[in-house]
Protein backbone atom coordinates (compact mmCIF):
# COMPACT_ATOMS: atom_id res chain seq x y z
CA UNK A 1 0.00 0.00 0.00
CA UNK A 2 1.51 3.42 -1.20
CA UNK A 3 1.10 6.43 0.86
CA UNK A 4 -1.53 8.43 -0.80
CA UNK A 5 -3.62 5.47 -0.25
CA UNK A 6 -3.29 5.28 2.60
CA UNK A 7 -3.38 9.66 3.01
CA UNK A 8 -7.16 8.49 1.08
CA UNK A 9 -7.66 5.99 4.02
CA UNK A 10 -7.27 8.14 6.49
CA UNK A 11 -9.76 10.45 5.66
CA UNK A 12 -12.31 7.83 6.23
CA UNK A 13 -11.08 6.96 9.65
CA UNK A 14 -8.91 3.23 8.03
CA UNK A 15 -5.34 4.51 8.00
CA UNK A 16 -4.19 3.49 11.40
CA UNK A 17 -6.00 -0.28 11.34
CA UNK A 18 -4.15 -0.55 8.15
CA UNK A 19 -0.98 0.76 9.66
CA UNK A 20 -1.17 -1.32 12.77
CA UNK A 21 -1.83 -4.76 10.69
CA UNK A 22 0.36 -4.53 8.34
CA UNK A 23 4.25 -4.06 7.97
CA UNK A 24 6.29 -1.18 7.04
CA UNK A 25 8.91 -1.30 4.31
CA UNK A 26 11.78 0.29 5.83
CA UNK A 27 14.09 0.09 3.30
CA UNK A 28 14.17 -1.55 -0.85
CA UNK A 29 17.60 -3.69 -1.87
CA UNK A 30 18.23 -4.35 -5.64
CA UNK A 31 20.50 -7.34 -6.26
CA UNK A 32 22.26 -7.98 -9.85
CA UNK A 33 23.66 -11.23 -10.41
CA UNK A 34 24.34 -12.32 -6.47
CA UNK A 35 25.84 -8.46 -5.70
CA UNK A 36 24.01 -6.18 -3.67
CA UNK A 37 24.37 -3.20 -5.81
CA UNK A 38 21.75 -0.54 -3.49
CA UNK A 39 19.42 0.02 -0.92
CA UNK A 40 17.20 2.78 -0.55
CA UNK A 41 15.33 3.70 2.78
CA UNK A 42 11.63 4.71 2.32
CA UNK A 43 11.60 6.71 5.37
CA UNK A 44 14.64 9.12 4.32
CA UNK A 45 12.61 9.25 0.64
CA UNK A 46 9.44 10.34 1.75
CA UNK A 47 10.19 12.59 5.13
CA UNK A 48 8.52 15.70 5.18
CA UNK A 49 5.81 14.72 2.33
CA UNK A 50 3.56 12.34 3.57
CA UNK A 51 2.11 11.56 7.22
CA UNK A 52 2.71 7.97 5.78
CA UNK A 53 7.14 8.10 4.37
CA UNK A 54 7.18 4.59 3.74
CA UNK A 55 5.51 1.33 1.50
CA UNK A 56 3.49 -0.77 3.61
CA UNK A 57 3.41 -4.24 2.93
CA UNK A 58 -0.45 -5.44 4.04
CA UNK A 59 -1.80 -8.54 2.26
CA UNK A 60 -4.67 -8.20 0.41
CA UNK A 61 -7.08 -11.54 1.89
CA UNK A 62 -6.34 -9.03 5.32
CA UNK A 63 -7.14 -5.59 3.80
CA UNK A 64 -10.87 -7.38 2.42
CA UNK A 65 -11.62 -8.93 5.37
CA UNK A 66 -11.02 -5.32 7.18
CA UNK A 67 -12.76 -3.46 4.57
CA UNK A 68 -15.55 -5.75 4.96
CA UNK A 69 -15.83 -5.62 8.59
CA UNK A 70 -15.76 -1.97 8.32
CA UNK A 71 -18.74 -2.09 6.09
CA UNK A 72 -20.37 -4.38 8.34
CA UNK A 73 -20.05 -2.29 11.45
CA UNK A 74 -22.20 0.49 9.29
CA UNK A 75 -24.52 -1.82 8.56
CA UNK A 76 -23.66 -2.67 4.81
CA UNK A 77 -23.73 -6.65 3.78
CA UNK A 78 -21.03 -7.48 1.23
CA UNK A 79 -22.73 -10.05 -0.72
CA UNK A 80 -20.81 -12.95 -1.60
CA UNK A 81 -21.37 -16.06 -4.49
CA UNK A 82 -23.27 -13.40 -6.15
CA UNK A 83 -22.85 -13.10 -10.30
CA UNK A 84 -24.15 -10.16 -12.53
CA UNK A 85 -25.68 -11.48 -15.36
CA UNK A 86 -26.42 -8.76 -17.27
CA UNK A 87 -27.67 -5.22 -17.21
CA UNK A 88 -29.34 -2.31 -18.37
CA UNK A 89 -29.62 1.21 -18.53
CA UNK A 90 -32.23 4.17 -19.03
CA UNK A 91 -31.76 8.17 -19.08
CA UNK A 92 -32.39 8.21 -15.17
CA UNK A 93 -31.46 4.86 -13.87
CA UNK A 94 -29.62 1.10 -14.00
CA UNK A 95 -30.95 -2.03 -13.72
CA UNK A 96 -28.98 -5.35 -13.26
CA UNK A 97 -29.82 -8.70 -12.97
CA UNK A 98 -28.04 -11.32 -10.58
CA UNK A 99 -27.59 -15.07 -9.58
CA UNK A 100 -27.23 -15.62 -5.92
CA UNK A 101 -25.61 -18.64 -4.39
CA UNK A 102 -28.83 -20.82 -3.92
CA UNK A 103 -29.78 -19.68 -8.23
CA UNK A 104 -32.50 -17.42 -7.16
CA UNK A 105 -31.88 -14.44 -10.02
CA UNK A 106 -32.79 -10.88 -8.54
CA UNK A 107 -33.24 -7.44 -9.74
CA UNK A 108 -31.57 -4.40 -8.60
CA UNK A 109 -32.18 -0.98 -9.24
CA UNK A 110 -30.10 1.53 -9.23
CA UNK A 111 -29.47 5.72 -10.19
CA UNK A 112 -25.70 4.09 -11.16
CA UNK A 113 -23.51 1.23 -11.85
CA UNK A 114 -20.03 0.85 -11.26
CA UNK A 115 -18.24 -2.15 -12.61
CA UNK A 116 -15.02 -3.40 -10.69
CA UNK A 117 -15.09 -6.64 -11.86
CA UNK A 118 -11.41 -7.33 -12.77
CA UNK A 119 -9.61 -7.99 -16.21
CA UNK A 120 -12.61 -10.60 -17.52
CA UNK A 121 -15.07 -7.60 -17.20
CA UNK A 122 -18.52 -8.76 -17.95
CA UNK A 123 -19.72 -4.79 -18.01
CA UNK A 124 -17.23 -3.65 -20.45
CA UNK A 125 -17.77 -6.75 -22.75
CA UNK A 126 -21.58 -6.03 -22.64
CA UNK A 127 -20.93 -2.27 -23.51
CA UNK A 128 -18.64 -3.22 -25.98
CA UNK A 129 -15.87 -1.13 -24.73
CA UNK A 130 -12.20 -1.56 -26.35
CA UNK A 131 -9.83 -3.37 -23.84
CA UNK A 132 -6.51 -2.76 -26.28
CA UNK A 133 -3.16 -3.57 -25.08
CA UNK A 134 -1.27 -7.29 -24.78
CA UNK A 135 -0.13 -10.25 -22.52
CA UNK A 136 3.38 -10.82 -21.75
CA UNK A 137 5.05 -14.27 -22.70
CA UNK A 138 6.06 -15.05 -19.19
CA UNK A 139 3.80 -16.66 -16.84
CA UNK A 140 4.32 -15.73 -13.05
CA UNK A 141 3.97 -16.79 -9.41
CA UNK A 142 3.40 -15.55 -6.45
CA UNK A 143 3.64 -17.62 -2.94
CA UNK A 144 3.45 -16.96 0.59
CA UNK A 145 6.19 -18.84 2.27
CA UNK A 146 8.21 -19.45 5.82
CA UNK A 147 11.68 -18.63 4.62
CA UNK A 148 15.26 -17.97 6.50
CA UNK A 149 18.50 -16.25 5.32
CA UNK A 150 19.55 -12.81 5.14
CA UNK A 151 17.06 -11.38 3.05
CA UNK A 152 13.89 -12.18 5.86
CA UNK A 153 15.31 -8.94 7.64
CA UNK A 154 11.96 -6.92 7.30
CA UNK A 155 13.18 -5.35 4.35
CA UNK A 156 12.19 -5.85 0.61
CA UNK A 157 14.33 -6.76 -2.03
CA UNK A 158 14.54 -7.31 -6.24
CA UNK A 159 16.92 -10.04 -7.52
CA UNK A 160 17.83 -9.60 -10.97
CA UNK A 161 19.69 -11.96 -13.77
CA UNK A 162 19.67 -12.76 -17.04
CA UNK A 163 16.57 -14.49 -17.54
CA UNK A 164 15.00 -14.37 -14.00
CA UNK A 165 13.32 -11.86 -11.30
CA UNK A 166 12.58 -12.29 -7.48
CA UNK A 167 10.90 -10.23 -5.55
CA UNK A 168 10.57 -10.59 -1.51
CA UNK A 169 7.99 -8.83 0.48
CA UNK A 170 8.46 -8.75 4.29
CA UNK A 171 5.19 -10.04 5.90
CA UNK A 172 3.76 -9.29 9.55
CA UNK A 173 5.15 -12.86 11.20
CA UNK A 174 8.49 -14.19 11.90
CA UNK A 175 9.65 -15.36 8.88
CA UNK A 176 6.82 -14.49 6.65
CA UNK A 177 7.15 -13.14 2.73
CA UNK A 178 5.44 -13.39 -0.38
CA UNK A 179 7.72 -14.52 -3.17
CA UNK A 180 6.67 -12.97 -7.16
CA UNK A 181 9.40 -14.57 -9.36
CA UNK A 182 9.08 -16.39 -12.79
CA UNK A 183 8.13 -19.99 -13.55
CA UNK A 184 10.91 -21.92 -15.03
CA UNK A 185 11.20 -22.56 -18.81
CA UNK A 186 9.94 -25.81 -19.68
CA UNK A 187 6.45 -25.81 -17.59
CA UNK A 188 4.02 -25.86 -19.82
CA UNK A 189 0.72 -27.32 -18.49
CA UNK A 190 -0.28 -24.18 -16.30
CA UNK A 191 -3.33 -26.29 -14.38
CA UNK A 192 -0.18 -28.48 -12.62
CA UNK A 193 2.23 -26.22 -11.33
CA UNK A 194 3.36 -26.68 -8.25
CA UNK A 195 5.78 -24.93 -5.77
CA UNK A 196 8.77 -27.59 -7.70
CA UNK A 197 8.59 -25.71 -10.78
CA UNK A 198 9.81 -22.15 -10.26
CA UNK A 199 13.02 -20.78 -11.15
CA UNK A 200 15.55 -21.00 -8.24
CA UNK A 201 18.05 -19.61 -10.12
CA UNK A 202 18.00 -15.97 -8.01
CA UNK A 203 16.89 -17.77 -5.02
CA UNK A 204 19.66 -19.40 -4.73
CA UNK A 205 22.43 -16.58 -4.90
CA UNK A 206 20.07 -13.82 -2.72
CA UNK A 207 19.77 -16.47 -1.11
CA UNK A 208 16.63 -17.16 0.64
CA UNK A 209 15.73 -20.40 2.48
CA UNK A 210 12.04 -21.74 1.86
CA UNK A 211 10.85 -23.82 4.77
CA UNK A 212 7.08 -23.61 3.80
CA UNK A 213 5.28 -22.66 1.43
CA UNK A 214 1.55 -21.33 2.61
CA UNK A 215 0.08 -21.34 -1.00
CA UNK A 216 0.83 -20.77 -4.41
CA UNK A 217 -0.18 -19.27 -7.87
CA UNK A 218 0.63 -18.67 -11.04
CA UNK A 219 -0.76 -15.96 -13.17
CA UNK A 220 -0.30 -14.21 -16.93
CA UNK A 221 0.81 -10.56 -16.48
CA UNK A 222 -1.30 -8.06 -18.89
CA UNK A 223 -0.64 -4.42 -20.00
CA UNK A 224 -4.35 -3.06 -21.33
CA UNK A 225 -6.47 0.21 -20.84
CA UNK A 226 -10.11 0.39 -21.45
CA UNK A 227 -10.73 2.67 -24.20
CA UNK A 228 -13.36 4.27 -21.86
CA UNK A 229 -14.36 4.44 -18.51
CA UNK A 230 -17.89 5.49 -18.82
CA UNK A 231 -20.88 4.90 -20.79
CA UNK A 232 -23.70 6.61 -19.75
CA UNK A 233 -24.37 5.79 -16.14
CA UNK A 234 -21.88 3.15 -15.77
CA UNK A 235 -18.52 3.45 -14.86
CA UNK A 236 -15.75 1.37 -15.23
CA UNK A 237 -12.66 0.81 -12.44
CA UNK A 238 -10.23 -0.69 -11.59
CA UNK A 239 -8.42 -3.91 -13.31
CA UNK A 240 -11.74 -3.63 -15.22
CA UNK A 241 -10.51 -0.01 -16.76
CA UNK A 242 -6.47 -0.95 -16.41
CA UNK A 243 -4.06 -3.45 -15.94
CA UNK A 244 -0.62 -3.40 -15.76
CA UNK A 245 2.46 -5.28 -14.59
CA UNK A 246 2.82 -5.69 -10.41
CA UNK A 247 6.30 -3.24 -11.07
CA UNK A 248 5.98 -0.63 -8.26
CA UNK A 249 3.02 -1.78 -6.84
CA UNK A 250 0.68 0.26 -8.19
CA UNK A 251 -2.28 -1.99 -9.24
CA UNK A 252 -4.53 -1.88 -5.99
CA UNK A 253 -3.43 1.52 -5.29
CA UNK A 254 -4.68 2.66 -8.32
CA UNK A 255 -7.91 0.97 -7.99
CA UNK A 256 -8.46 2.38 -5.07
CA UNK A 257 -7.87 5.86 -6.40
CA UNK A 258 -10.74 5.18 -9.09
CA UNK A 259 -12.96 4.40 -6.58
CA UNK A 260 -12.22 7.67 -4.38
CA UNK A 261 -12.43 9.71 -7.24
CA UNK A 262 -15.89 8.28 -8.05
CA UNK A 263 -17.17 8.19 -4.95
CA UNK A 264 -16.97 11.77 -3.57
CA UNK A 265 -18.45 12.94 -7.30
CA UNK A 266 -21.51 10.32 -7.17
CA UNK A 267 -22.00 11.36 -3.19
CA UNK A 268 -22.42 14.98 -4.66
CA UNK A 269 -24.90 14.45 -7.59
CA UNK A 270 -27.08 11.99 -5.98
CA UNK A 271 -27.32 14.57 -3.06
CA UNK A 272 -28.00 17.13 -5.51
CA UNK A 273 -24.97 19.10 -4.28
CA UNK A 274 -23.44 19.05 -8.02
CA UNK A 275 -24.46 19.04 -11.23
CA UNK A 276 -23.89 15.66 -13.07
CA UNK A 277 -21.75 16.85 -15.25
CA UNK A 278 -19.52 16.76 -12.61
CA UNK A 279 -19.41 12.58 -13.61
CA UNK A 280 -17.71 13.58 -16.71
CA UNK A 281 -14.59 14.04 -14.91
CA UNK A 282 -13.70 10.70 -14.08
CA UNK A 283 -12.84 9.41 -16.93
CA UNK A 284 -11.08 12.86 -17.66
CA UNK A 285 -8.65 12.34 -14.90
CA UNK A 286 -8.15 8.72 -14.39
CA UNK A 287 -8.23 7.71 -17.37
CA UNK A 288 -5.35 10.01 -18.14
CA UNK A 289 -3.17 9.02 -15.30
CA UNK A 290 -3.83 5.20 -16.25
CA UNK A 291 -2.49 5.38 -19.70
CA UNK A 292 0.44 6.87 -18.41
CA UNK A 293 0.78 4.18 -15.53
CA UNK A 294 0.59 1.58 -18.10
CA UNK A 295 3.14 2.57 -20.50
CA UNK A 296 5.39 3.18 -17.69
CA UNK A 297 5.71 0.19 -15.80
CA UNK A 298 5.23 -1.32 -19.31
CA UNK A 299 8.45 -0.28 -19.87
CA UNK A 300 9.82 -0.72 -16.40
CA UNK A 301 8.81 -4.53 -16.48
CA UNK A 302 10.18 -5.11 -20.08
CA UNK A 303 13.87 -4.46 -18.77
CA UNK A 304 13.07 -6.23 -15.68
CA UNK A 305 12.02 -9.20 -17.63
CA UNK A 306 13.00 -9.42 -21.43
CA UNK A 307 15.27 -12.09 -22.68
CA UNK A 308 16.69 -9.44 -25.34
CA UNK A 309 20.38 -9.19 -25.84
CA UNK A 310 20.16 -4.80 -24.53
CA UNK A 311 17.50 -5.83 -21.87
CA UNK A 312 19.87 -8.34 -20.44
CA UNK A 313 22.86 -5.80 -20.93
CA UNK A 314 20.80 -2.93 -19.35
CA UNK A 315 19.71 -5.53 -15.81
CA UNK A 316 23.19 -6.83 -15.61
CA UNK A 317 25.56 -4.01 -16.71
CA UNK A 318 23.75 -0.74 -16.57
CA UNK A 319 22.22 -0.96 -13.31
CA UNK A 320 24.87 -1.94 -11.20
CA UNK A 321 26.82 1.11 -12.59
CA UNK A 322 23.66 3.60 -12.80
CA UNK A 323 21.86 2.98 -9.73
CA UNK A 324 24.14 3.43 -7.00
CA UNK A 325 25.20 7.19 -7.71
CA UNK A 326 21.72 7.88 -8.57
CA UNK A 327 20.27 6.77 -5.33
CA UNK A 328 22.97 8.93 -3.51
CA UNK A 329 21.51 11.93 -4.58
CA UNK A 330 18.17 13.09 -2.06
CA UNK A 331 16.28 15.01 -4.50
CA UNK A 332 16.81 11.21 -6.72
CA UNK A 333 15.15 9.25 -4.05
CA UNK A 334 12.26 11.91 -3.16
CA UNK A 335 11.57 12.14 -6.87
CA UNK A 336 11.47 8.68 -6.98
CA UNK A 337 8.99 7.99 -3.34
CA UNK A 338 6.54 10.52 -5.39
CA UNK A 339 5.98 8.30 -8.23
CA UNK A 340 6.13 5.22 -6.57
CA UNK A 341 3.66 6.51 -3.80
CA UNK A 342 1.66 8.30 -6.03
CA UNK A 343 1.77 11.49 -4.45
CA UNK A 344 2.63 13.31 -7.51
CA UNK A 345 -0.47 12.15 -9.19
CA UNK A 346 -2.39 15.29 -10.50
CA UNK A 347 -5.34 16.22 -12.57
CA UNK A 348 -4.02 19.42 -13.65
CA UNK A 349 -5.73 19.11 -17.00
CA UNK A 350 -8.96 18.84 -15.29
CA UNK A 351 -12.34 20.71 -15.84
CA UNK A 352 -12.48 21.08 -12.13
CA UNK A 353 -9.07 22.51 -12.15
CA UNK A 354 -8.52 26.63 -12.67
CA UNK A 355 -5.51 28.82 -11.45
CA UNK A 356 -2.29 28.47 -9.45
CA UNK A 357 -0.42 30.41 -6.49
CA UNK A 358 2.98 29.65 -5.59
CA UNK A 359 4.17 26.65 -7.19
CA UNK A 360 0.62 24.80 -6.37
CA UNK A 361 -1.04 24.53 -9.42
CA UNK A 362 -4.84 23.53 -9.48
CA UNK A 363 -5.23 19.63 -9.98
CA UNK A 364 -2.48 19.10 -7.66
CA UNK A 365 -2.51 16.98 -4.59
CA UNK A 366 -2.42 19.59 -1.26
CA UNK A 367 0.95 19.65 0.21
CA UNK A 368 1.36 18.28 3.48
CA UNK A 369 2.32 19.76 6.45
CA UNK A 370 2.55 20.55 10.22
CA UNK A 371 0.96 23.13 12.08
CA UNK A 372 0.84 24.53 15.41
CA UNK A 373 -3.03 23.87 16.34
CA UNK A 374 -4.62 20.68 17.83
CA UNK A 375 -5.23 18.88 14.36
CA UNK A 376 -1.35 19.15 14.18
CA UNK A 377 -1.49 19.02 10.36
CA UNK A 378 -3.48 20.43 7.28
CA UNK A 379 -5.02 17.02 6.26
CA UNK A 380 -6.75 16.61 10.00
CA UNK A 381 -9.75 18.99 8.11
CA UNK A 382 -10.20 16.15 5.07
CA UNK A 383 -11.72 13.91 7.12
CA UNK A 384 -14.69 16.02 6.75
CA UNK A 385 -15.26 14.85 3.63
CA UNK A 386 -16.16 18.51 2.40
CA UNK A 387 -15.19 20.78 -0.47
CA UNK A 388 -13.32 23.68 1.97
CA UNK A 389 -11.43 26.62 1.92
CA UNK A 390 -7.70 26.28 3.08
CA UNK A 391 -5.86 29.51 3.76
CA UNK A 392 -2.45 29.64 4.82
CA UNK A 393 -1.21 33.21 6.47
CA UNK A 394 -4.42 35.65 6.55
CA UNK A 395 -8.13 35.23 5.43
CA UNK A 396 -9.83 38.77 4.19
CA UNK A 397 -13.07 39.62 6.45
CA UNK A 398 -14.84 39.31 2.18
CA UNK A 399 -13.90 35.37 1.74
CA UNK A 400 -14.66 34.68 5.49
CA UNK A 401 -18.03 36.50 4.58
CA UNK A 402 -18.35 34.30 1.50
CA UNK A 403 -17.65 31.13 3.11
CA UNK A 404 -20.56 31.77 5.46
CA UNK A 405 -22.69 32.39 3.14
CA UNK A 406 -22.36 29.30 1.20
CA UNK A 407 -21.93 27.57 4.62
CA UNK A 408 -18.17 26.56 3.14
CA UNK A 409 -15.67 25.72 5.50
CA UNK A 410 -13.20 27.91 5.90
CA UNK A 411 -9.56 26.96 7.40
CA UNK A 412 -7.07 29.32 8.43
CA UNK A 413 -3.36 28.14 9.23
CA UNK A 414 -1.04 30.23 11.20
CA UNK A 415 1.95 31.25 8.46
CA UNK A 416 4.88 29.59 9.05
CA UNK A 417 7.90 29.47 6.85
CA UNK A 418 8.22 25.67 6.11
CA UNK A 419 4.77 26.04 4.12
CA UNK A 420 6.21 28.32 1.69
CA UNK A 421 8.99 25.59 1.15
CA UNK A 422 6.23 23.31 0.38
CA UNK A 423 4.62 25.74 -2.22
CA UNK A 424 2.33 27.10 -0.72
CA UNK A 425 1.81 30.87 -1.40
CA UNK A 426 0.70 33.37 1.92
CA UNK A 427 -2.35 34.80 2.09
CA UNK A 428 -3.67 32.61 -0.97
CA UNK A 429 -7.00 31.25 -1.53
CA UNK A 430 -6.73 27.32 -1.93
CA UNK A 431 -10.67 25.74 -2.67
CA UNK A 432 -10.04 21.73 -2.14
CA UNK A 433 -11.59 18.66 -3.42
CA UNK A 434 -13.17 16.06 -0.68
CA UNK A 435 -10.52 13.67 -2.17
CA UNK A 436 -7.37 16.65 -0.85
CA UNK A 437 -6.43 17.65 -4.46
CA UNK A 438 -6.55 21.74 -5.06
CA UNK A 439 -9.24 22.46 -7.35
CA UNK A 440 -8.70 26.15 -7.26
CA UNK A 441 -6.10 28.67 -6.36
CA UNK A 442 -5.80 32.62 -6.35
CA UNK A 443 -2.73 34.21 -4.98
CA UNK A 444 -4.89 37.17 -4.01
CA UNK A 445 -7.60 35.40 -1.82
CA UNK A 446 -10.41 36.98 -3.37
CA UNK A 447 -13.62 36.21 -3.34
CA UNK A 448 -14.33 36.68 -6.95
CA UNK A 449 -12.75 33.93 -8.41
CA UNK A 450 -14.00 31.63 -5.91
CA UNK A 451 -17.42 32.61 -6.88
CA UNK A 452 -17.36 32.56 -10.18
CA UNK A 453 -15.92 29.01 -9.71
CA UNK A 454 -18.35 27.33 -7.69
CA UNK A 455 -21.32 29.11 -9.94
CA UNK A 456 -19.87 27.86 -13.08
CA UNK A 457 -19.63 24.53 -11.88
CA UNK A 458 -22.90 24.54 -9.69
CA UNK A 459 -21.71 23.64 -6.62
CA UNK A 460 -24.66 24.20 -4.46
CA UNK A 461 -24.25 22.81 -1.51
CA UNK A 462 -21.27 22.07 1.36
CA UNK A 463 -23.50 20.00 3.79
CA UNK A 464 -21.92 16.50 3.18
CA UNK A 465 -21.40 16.50 6.58
CA UNK A 466 -21.52 19.54 9.24
CA UNK A 467 -19.90 22.35 7.96
CA UNK A 468 -17.60 23.68 10.40
CA UNK A 469 -17.76 27.36 9.25
CA UNK A 470 -14.61 29.49 10.02
CA UNK A 471 -11.90 27.21 11.88
CA UNK A 472 -8.88 29.60 13.11
CA UNK A 473 -5.73 27.36 13.84
CA UNK A 474 -3.65 29.20 16.74
CA UNK A 475 0.16 29.11 18.31
CA UNK A 476 0.53 27.31 21.33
Amino acid sequence: MQARTLELYNQIGLADAVVARGRTAIAANIWVAGRKVTRAAFGDMGQGISPYPYALIFPQDEHERLLIDRLAADGIEVERSTELLDFEQSSGSTRARVKRADGAVDTCDAAYLAGCDGAHSLVREQLSIGFAGGTYQHLFYVADVQAGGKVMNGELHVGLDRTDFLVVFPMSGEGRARLVGTVRDGAIDQSSLSWSDVSTRVMEWLPIDVTRVNWFSTYHVHHRVASQFRHGRVFLLGDAAHIHSPVGGQGMNTGIGDAVNLAWKLAAVLRRAADPAILDTYEAERGSFAQRLVATTDRAFTAVTSPSLLARTVRLRVVPLLIPPLFSFPATRRLMFRTISQTDVNYRGSALSAGSAGSIHSGDRLPWVRTDGPDGDNFAPLRSLDWQVHVYGDASSELQSECRRRRLPLRVFVWQPTMGLKGLHRDALYLVRPDGYVALTTRDGHTTALSSYLDARQLMSFELTTARGLDRETSP
